[in-house]
């Protein structure tokens, strides 16, 4: 018996440490579990080429199209009557009394009443024009793709408000019809506009930071109060998006920035995601308590998670954290982290910046502000004061649309192109299917093809 029991003991003791061996030697060998690839690169078409850099002909007066004058259309239509260099052609929504609102606007500026549009799909007409050079969108985001794609194939360049588009499918429609229509298409993102950011890149570019090894971005946001109001978002869209989609949903205000200080498609690219969001929380917290426990909103099913957190890396080996959160009650934050190897950076929740040989402590607030002139980017220097003035999220918004029109007067590769507003939406759909395989990571589709080996910088032209 004792035997018996001796051997049964030698070869579950064989049998424990050749599996434990096996394990190890898979893991060592990179074989126990790669990034998978569940999008893979489209060939491109016959016939097309990238448009890196791409430049049109100059255009002297810019005329645009408005299509979506609710909260971030409504603030446009104001600020473009501040730009010099363009014309406000037309103007479509479905709610009548938005478009009367923008036509005001214009009147009490002085500038000549734009065509209407207010059927449902008006704005196929308004890109099927032929005196509109630009297409402006800002809609709810189920519309963003299809009419960027239709603007583009009508001739016209668009600008459209983020996120640029919703699934992988989507994010290759805008890269193949800029290809193949040789126009531009700008996600506007307004965050990359910001006075410290823009002065961060500036600081990056000029080698105060180092190796740039890390950046961490977010949209953190207490939005609970507008999701739920119905006179906030037309339709109660966002609160739609909520009750279906989990992951990151609005990646690009905190992406947007760090993705062009860390050159991403301009020698770099993103090669794999992972992503993990809590349960639901609190939505339902808040609907109790505004409504009741009995109430509609209170009893609906919410699949977005209170807060997501999705890592990037890099094809360089650096890494990005980005972190969403739109359900809590927290301060604003887009947090803004960059970490090199000679220093680092942070917008909030308060802006410092710390340098070797003593990058232990933040600057001091004299210091900080003498840094922040000096590095002050030069697409700022001569709009500065007047985008404070005209405003936008502090006059972010206002450079944003200036540098848009800048860009499309002069000739010039425009700031934010495609390929930007693909990779950074295509994060929407790549962090929900994380999510949903318990944090599988998954490989970022190259949506240049290869062409991000062309450069090795981002540039914000000027003639």
């Amino acid at each position: 018996m004792k035997q018996i029991t001796l051997v049964l003991l030698v070869v579950l003791t064989t049998l424990f440490y050749s599996c434990g061996t096996s394990d190890v030697q898979n893991y060592e060998s990179g074989t126990l579990f790669k990034a998978q690839v569940l999008f893979p690169v489209q060939p491109r078409p016959a016939g097309q080429m990238d448009v890196i850099e791409l430049r049109s002909e100059p255009i002297d007066t810019v005329r645009i199209g408005f299509i979506g004058l609710g909260m971030r259309g409504s603030g446009a239509i104001y600020r473009y009557t501040f730009l010099d260099g363009v014309k406000i052609v037309a103007l479509c929504d479905v709610v009548p009394e938005n478009v009367e609102k923008a036509q005001k606007v214009l009147r009490d500026k002085g500038l000549p009443k734009a065509d209407v549009y207010t059927g449902a799909e008006d704005w196929k007409k308004m890109c099927e024009r032929d005196d509109i050079d630009l297409i402006y969108v800002c809609t709810h985001w189920d519309l963003h793709t299809p009419i960027a794609v239709y603007a583009m194939e009508h001739g016209k360049h668009v600008a459209t408000e983020v996120p640029a588009a919703l699934t992988i499918k989507q994010c290759w429609e805008l890269v193949n019809t800029a290809e193949k229509t040789r126009k531009h298409c700008m996600q506007l993102e307004n965050c990359n506009y910001d006075f410290f950011e823009l002065a961060t890149l500036n600081m990056a570019q000029q080698g105060l930071f180092g190796e740039i090894v890390h950046c961490e971005g977010a949209y953190i946001h207490d939005l609970r109060w507008l999701n739920f109001d119905e006179n906030g978002y037309w339709n109660m869209w966002r609160l739609k998006h909520l009750e279906k989609t989990d992951g990151n949903t609005y990646p690009t205000h905190g992406l947007g920035p760090i993705s062009h200080l860390m050159n991403i498609h301009r020698g770099d690219k993103m090669n794999y995601i992972t992503s993990m969001s809590s349960d639901q929380f609190g939505m339902t917290a808040y609907a109790k308590e505004k409504f009741g426990e009995d109430s509609d909103y209170a009893k609906r099913e919410y699949k977005k998670g209170d807060i997501n957190t999705s890592l990037i890396k890099t094809s360089k080996g650096k890494t990005i954290m980005l972190q969403h959160d739109v359900t809590n009650p927290r301060p604003y934050s887009r947090l803004h982290t960059v970490s090199g190897t000679k220093g680092f950076a942070q917008k909030y929740p308060k802006q410092g910046i710390a340098l070797e040989p003593n990058a232990h402590s933040f600057l001091s607030d004299d210091q900080l502000d003498s840094l922040l002139t000096l590095y002050t980017h030069p697409i700022v220097v001569d709009i500065e004061e007047k985008a404070k003035e005209v405003g936008g999220h502090g006059g972010m918004d206002f450079i944003m649309d200036y540098r848009l029109i800048y860009c499309l007067r002069n000739g010039l590769p425009l700031d934010e192109d495609v390929y930007d507003a693909a990779e950074w939406s295509s994060i929407i759909e790549l962090s929900r299917l994380s999510v949903e395989n318990q944090s599988m990571p998954i490989v970022v589709p190259d949506f240049t093809r290869g062409a991000y080996k062309k450069l090795n910088t981002v540039t914000y032209y000027t003639k």
